[in-house]
């Protein structure tokens, strides 16, 4: 699956990148390249732990609404 990243210059220097379909990955990198590297780990990570939530609620045998 590809994602599309949003990087930009960090006024510090380095740069920022987001995932915009992913809310909350983001990563940083001291170089374009670095932060392209670092997001793909994020991503991964990001992913593995929905698959385990979706997991987890799939294990529930009951469900409540909130009052």
């Amino acid at each position: 699956m590809k994602y599309t990243v949003v990087l930009e210059e960090a006024e510090e220097g380095g740069y920022t990148v987001t995932v915009p379909a992913l809310p909350g990955c983001i990563s940083e990198g001291d170089s374009y390249e670095e932060a392209l590297d670092y997001i793909k780990d994020a991503i991964a990570l990001y992913l593995r732990a929905i698959a385990k939530e979706i997991e987890l609620l799939k294990q529930q045998r009951e469900f409540r609404l909130a009052e």
